[in-house]
């Protein structure tokens, strides 16, 4: 049996704006959150179902008639199914706070039933709100959650970014690599493009390393803080094996990688990289530089910082640059080692490319 993911919705506030008095009750209230049906639309076609499940204080009452409700509510769902998203299920609680009714989101009452479908898929399931409360009601679920950013209930995700995280997968990485040496901090995202921030206090240094996020298509963060009053090498060698080992716990089991490696041409330079995730560690540079620095950047340090990439990453790398200018020999080694590294975690399929059967 196919196990399928269910992504538990609230509704105001995350499917539609909530108005100031926290009641849709007319038709020109009825505002969709900003990204919400192409987000949708992304977790659907990665095999998602959608429940909807909402706290409609008082529903019913007098302060609250249910004819003012249902209007914009069938709206609302007639916009949603015309776009192809439909709810399998929604479950909506009238009750007020003061009730401590076992139904009302944080409670799961209602969700009983659902608990118990052996057919669900609770590894990947999750809800998505926009108050401390649907934080908690996931909590109960015990599944994972999304809190949307408001102004009001604070949260840190978007649409754009929750359909990233459910449907792509996102093979990410976050490494803290602490010494008496040196404080790292790495995170990887190697299914998301953004502008890399780094922070070493090494100014070539961090240039480099940016051409390895730039170069590389994945999202790459790189915090370090090192013993430069002695010298800078434990600062490079510990950013390397700190990337190196988010590179590894990024890629997890490897299904689906390119594998293999690039050659690039920067101006007089020519650089080679030819790579292997094989998970086993090795090493070869073959290059001269003329200077003794670029910049705050020993040159020594250069292989030094690949070999201990390698060493952390599992990786096999052959390096060869040659050319005139030392600061393009430099920077060719770590732009085409990006572009190695991009097609190499580049997603082709599913299976292991191995014939050894693990990686």
């Amino acid at each position: 049996m196919s196990l399928r993911p269910v992504l538990f919705v609230d509704r105001d506030g995350t499917l539609i704006e909530e108005p100031a008095d926290f009641q849709i009750d007319a038709f020109e209230k009825l505002r969709l959150v900003r990204g919400v049906i192409p987000a949708m639309l992304k977790i659907r076609d990665a095999g998602y179902d959608f429940v909807m499940v909402s706290n409609q204080d008082g529903l019913g009452t007098d302060a609250f008639p249910r004819e003012d409700f249902d209007g914009p509510h069938a709206l609302m769902l007639q916009i949603f199914e015309s776009q192809g998203i439909v709810f399998r299920d929604e479950f909506i609680d009238a009750s007020f706070p003061s009730e401590n009714s076992p139904n009302r989101k944080p409670g799961i009452g209602m969700l009983t039933g659902y608990l118990q479908d052996r057919s669900i898929d609770w590894a990947r399931s999750a809800v998505v709100g926009d108050r401390p409360t649907d934080i908690d009601f996931a909590r109960n679920m015990n599944i994972r959650a999304f809190q949307l950013q408001t102004a009001q209930f604070g949260g840190n995700w978007d649409w754009a970014e929750i359909a990233h995280a459910l449907a792509n997968a996102p093979r990410c990485a976050i490494v803290q690599r602490d010494t008496k040496e040196t404080r790292i901090r790495v995170a990887v995202d190697l299914d998301r493009i953004a502008e890399p921030k780094i922070r070493t206090g090494l100014a070539f240094f961090d240039h480099m390393l940016e051409q390895i996020g730039k170069h590389g298509g994945f999202a790459l963060e790189i915090e370090a803080e090192g013993d430069l009053h002695i010298d800078e090498h434990h600062t490079v060698e510990d950013t390397g094996l700190a990337l190196g080992q988010a590179l590894r716990e990024a890629l997890g089991d490897k299904r689906g990688i390119g594998r293999y490696g690039f050659t690039l041409p920067m101006d007089e330079s020519l650089a080679s990289a030819v790579l292997d995730f094989s998970g086993r560690p090795y090493f070869v540079f073959d290059g001269r530089f003329s200077r003794e620095r670029v910049g705050d950047l020993p040159l020594e340090l250069v292989p030094h910082f690949f070999r201990s990439l390698c060493d952390a990453a599992g990786l096999n790398l052959n390096l060869k640059v040659e050319g005139e200018n030392t600061h393009h020999q430099v920077e060719a080694c770590f732009k085409v080692l990006a572009r190695a590294l991009r097609q190499a975690v580049r997603r082709e399929g599913l299976e292991l490319p191995s014939t050894k059967g693990a990686l």
